[in-house]
């Protein structure tokens, strides 16, 4: 690989060749980012659903009357 580039001048190496790459593979690489992006939304997403549900439940049973004199291993 370093013979084909020995020849050749800096901006080539350095502009050129990112640019084509870019130019070639663009859509792929937005649609990679795009798909991480939106797994990390969906997991943080989750989370904070699962995380507001187990704070409704444990506060709904906290207030419960019933709930004083059983346990949760009633469950």
């Amino acid at each position: 690989m370093r013979e084909i580039f020995a020849g050749m001048p800096w901006w080539v190496k350095w502009v050129a060749v990112p640019i084509v790459a870019l130019v070639v593979f663009g859509g792929l690489i937005a649609s990679v980012i795009g798909f991480v992006f939106t797994l990390l939304f969906k997991a943080l997403l989750f989370v904070a659903l699962v995380g507001g549900l187990i704070y409704i439940v444990r506060k709904f049973i906290s207030r419960s009357p019933s709930s004083r004199g059983s346990s949760h291993a009633d469950w």
